[in-house]
């Protein structure tokens, strides 16, 4: 399997040639504020992304997925997947944070549902056609010039709806194929012949990739290396339409294969790695509009606290959030740590969330990007007033 981005250089660089990308030289000034969404796709592993290392129960939980002297420490409690380096160097500089906990209103463990309920913003599934990202431009409209940006092969629904949205494509190298192998480990995870015959198959295409060459120099590298390279260029260039003098305000980035039901170390640390390189792109890329800027990366769910038997872990509740930026106030994790004893586990099975995600990002929409409170809890959160903004976080 590839990593979540993929994208030929040519292709990269054609892209690039859009008009106002190119008159990013002229920028001089700082700008509006900026507001990124990565939309992490597949329930991505919070205990893996976020080890609790100083919770008593994680390593005996967790078993062979948990983290050792690798994990990259952040305080007595929390450390980093070692594939984090950037995100690290962030917090360290007090420029990311975690939310250890946190979920959508959603608990039905279901992709597609989860995915729903995630990017419109909604209490329940299906309830609205547009996403909640769409409609902090048209709330911000109102009182400024707002434009809005989705990065990918099509548009994701976060930026879905009746406010206008530009889209740009890094061109065919996408992969587009990137979910057929998870929704198959999910349709056949609970057969005890095909389950770990797939999960056998993914690995010796895993192997063969990594190790496979092509004619070409930059394909003869392992296929990690060559995903973490190109996912920093990603983050290059969408750091060159954000900074342009007509650039977006509001941006969403997907990124595919989270889905880890089997061989979970190994897939997990690819995608991570591409994450972290995208995050590391658009840090460098946005250069003193940093300070302007806030990220936050999500995912529809978390997963099982405990592996499952092909190394990998189930779809489950609470993951974890990262918030990076250096418009981010420094601090400690987000939220309320549930902990990993037995009787604390979400339905005996997951981490339990504390944290609603709507309140994540009001939190963030209010005070980063000036969002007023009744938008927040009507149009954008549609009856959501029982859930009250996070403070304190820029």
């Amino acid at each position: 399997m590839t990593g979540p981005i993929l994208l030929n250089r040519r292709a990269l660089t054609a892209g690039l040639a859009l008009p106002f990308f190119a008159r990013v030289a002229e920028a001089a000034a700082p700008r509006s504020k900026k507001f990124v969404v990565i939309i992490c796709r597949g329930g991505m592993d919070g205990l893996s992304v976020a080890p609790p290392v100083g919770d008593p129960d994680y390593e005996g939980l967790r078993g062979g997925l948990a983290l050792g002297e690798g994990a990259l420490t952040l305080d007595g409690h929390f450390a980093l997947n070692p594939a984090l380096t950037t995100v690290h160097a962030l917090a360290r500089a007090g420029q990311a944070r975690i939310a250890p906990a946190v979920a959508s209103p959603d608990r039905a463990r279901s992709h597609f549902e989860a995915q729903d309920v995630l990017e419109t913003g909604a209490a329940d599934v299906y309830a609205t056609a547009s996403g909640w990202l769409n409609r902090t431009v048209s709330a911000l409209s109102a009182t400024r010039k707002i434009e809005a940006l989705s990065v990918g092969a099509t548009a994701p629904l976060i930026l879905r709806g009746p406010a206008p949205a530009a889209s740009w494509s890094p061109g065919r190298g996408v992969d587009t194929t990137a979910r057929l192998p998870t929704l198959l480990q999910d349709l056949y995870r609970d057969d005890p012949l095909l389950g770990p015959a797939l999960a056998r198959g993914l690995q010796t295409e895993d192997m063969a990739r990594t190790t496979g060459a092509t004619r070409t120099a930059d394909m003869l590298r392992p296929a990690a290396a060559q995903g973490r390279g190109i996912a920093r260029e990603m983050g290059v260039a969408l750091a060159g339409f954000l900074n342009a003098p007509d650039g977006p305000q509001l941006a969403a980035v997907s990124v595919d294969g989270f889905d880890t039901h089997a061989n979970q170390t190994g897939a997990l640390a690819g995608r991570l790695g591409a994450l972290d390189a995208l995050i590391e792109g658009l840090h460098s890329g946005l250069g003193a509009e940093w300070s302007n800027t806030v990220v936050l990366a999500v995912t529809e769910f978390g997963r099982t606290a405990r592996a499952n038997g092909t190394g990998g872990t189930d779809h489950g509740t609470a993951s974890t959030a990262l918030l990076l930026g250096g418009a981010l106030k420094p601090g400690g994790i987000v939220g309320d740590w549930p902990t990993l004893r037995q009787p604390a586990l979400f339905e005996n099975r997951d981490v339990a969330p504390t944290l609603d995600l709507r309140a994540l990002s009001k939190g963030l929409l209010a005070e980063h990007m000036g969002v007023d409170r009744r938008a927040l809890d009507t149009l954008i959160f549609p009856d959501s007033a029982s859930t009250r903004p996070l403070v304190g976080l820029v």
